[in-house]
């Protein structure tokens, strides 16, 4: 029995929490580790992304029944392709700075698995305006995880947001002094791999708590029965 499409309240929203791209199906951590230092940056990078994803899958989709099986992946990231350089002039046209600080990330926006995978998965196969709420529910989980670890690591390794002073600094006569580590590339990585641990952790717990059976102890199965 084939179960119902997703409503697309559902499609919107699974990918913020429940179907994480970063989190949950663990795509696009290259680009989370290297541009969180701050959250100008995080925010341009997630900007970013989630307008390449929602022009790529809307193309894709409405492309789908055109393009031939046999050069489907040239088409795709051709697409992508075109959308980053696009993205990367406007970066470089208005917000100088961010462009020079986000480097050559912003071009690797091409190699993002999250773009390509949506597109395979789901634009592929489905209509121009499911496919747009699958691309920004996808960008907007991708984005507040980005926003959160370039905010924790603003925060704590500089004392500031968006470059104004939230924590007083012990050099202005304050009590905070800033961790130097959470600036480094580190720091990223632990970040996000204690936040996958945290929601896959509470996923796991949330499931044994609907599931009966998951909850069963193992001295209540009976003899002779197979664990």
């Amino acid at each position: 029995m084939t179960q119902p499409p997703a409503s697309p309240l559902r499609i919107l929203i699974d990918p913020v929490i429940r179907e994480n791209p970063l989190t949950i199906q663990v795509l696009g951590i290259c680009s989370a580790l290297a541009v969180t230092r701050s959250v100008a940056t995080a925010l341009a990078m997630s900007a970013s992304v989630t307008l390449v994803l929602m022009g790529t899958s809307v193309a894709i989709s409405a492309l789908r029944r055109e393009v031939p099986r046999s050069v489907r992946l040239i088409i795709e990231i051709t697409i992508i392709a075109t959308l980053v350089i696009v993205v990367d002039q406007l970066l470089q046209a208005f917000f100088r700075e961010l462009s020079r600080e986000l480097s050559v990330f912003v071009g690797l926006i091409i190699t993002n698995c999250v773009i390509l995978g949506r597109a395979e998965t789901f634009a592929m196969h489905q209509s121009p305006g499911r496919s747009l709420l699958d691309a920004l529910g996808n960008g907007i989980g991708y984005s507040w995880i980005l926003l959160l670890i370039g905010g924790l690591r603003e925060l704590l390794g500089s004392g500031t947001l968006l470059g104004h002073t939230v924590l007083p600094l012990v050099e202005n006569g304050g009590w905070f002094e800033p961790v130097a580590l959470m600036l480094r590339p580190p720091s990223a990585f632990f970040l996000i791999g204690l936040l996958i641990w945290g929601l896959r952790s509470a996923r796991l717990a949330r499931a044994r708590a609907s599931d009966p059976a998951a909850r069963a102890p193992a001295s209540s199965i009976a003899p002779g029965e197979v664990a």
